[in-house]
């Protein structure tokens, strides 16, 4: 696989109501810095089919998209994401997946509680996942598109579990830190010089004794990194505007 663009899908209208709060994002996108990737969008949707359908063929869309979905697998007439996968990425077809089924019906009495079989209806080709705390699989497609319970406790294991699995491979991030005593717009001829693979952010701060500038260039090539950062102090130093260096990460 190409170098992949990373997105998570949190479902749950009780994450935008307010009735719970999302723990996710922070996780996963911790989870994707340790290994040097980090994610391309995060997208907090309600239980809407039509929405979920739509997230996720955007998603596809996107080059080389990696998808960690939480939410929505389970038994309940509101678990919409086992369907919408299948219909964003596959037929739109659910099958009874024959190894989830056999799980299943060995840890819940499908006799009192048939619903539960629902969670074997999977799309076409799904493969499963291990849940760690009550063993009721999650699945992925195309070893891209991982989609997992809601709770954190049994999902974010399995993150780290793909992760491991899926991408092994840890890429180094070399960051450059500086904060400058000058507005932003000091330093947008060196904004517009940037070069491709090299991230850049600058982050404005107003401060009771003027205006603060941080300025952060990170790549997976040290030299391109450092060659982007020097021309952030060159021209502090032509200025002579003050600057101190942060922590870098190398």
């Amino acid at each position: 696989m190409h170098k992949p663009s990373f997105f998570a899908l949190i479902i749950g209208t009780e994450i935008l109501n307010r009735r719970r709060s999302d723990k996710h994002f922070d996780f996963l996108s911790q989870a994707l810095l340790k290994k040097g990737h980090k994610l391309s969008g995060s997208f907090i949707i309600e239980d809407d089919p039509a929405l979920i359908i739509q997230t996720i063929k955007f998603i596809r869309s996107q080059p080389n998209p990696v998808l960690f979905s939480f939410g929505g697998i389970g038994s309940t007439p509101d678990d919409h994401t086992r369907l919408c996968a299948a219909r964003a990425l596959r037929d739109g077809t659910l099958l009874r997946h024959p190894e989830a089924d056999t799980i299943i019906t060995a840890r819940i009495d499908t006799n009192t509680y048939p619903h539960a079989r629902q969670m074997a209806m999977l799309p076409q080709g799904a493969k499963l996942l291990d849940n760690p705390v009550n063993k009721m699989p999650a699945f992925f497609l195309d070893e891209r598109y991982f989609f997992m319970p809601g709770f954190p406790e049994m999902s974010h294991p399995m993150v780290e579990a793909i992760l491991s699995e899926h991408f092994p491979d840890t890429l180094p991030l070399y960051r450059y830190t500086l904060t400058a005593l000058c507005r932003e717009g000091e330093l947008i001829e060196v904004m517009e010089k940037m070069p491709t693979g090299v991230e850049f952010s600058s982050l404005p701060k107003l401060m009771t004794d003027g205006w603060q500038t941080t300025i952060s260039v990170a790549s997976h090539d040290r030299q391109k990194a450092q060659e982007a950062f020097s021309l952030y102090t060159q021209i502090l130093d032509k200025k002579e505007i003050y600057y101190s260096l942060n922590d870098t990460d190398n």
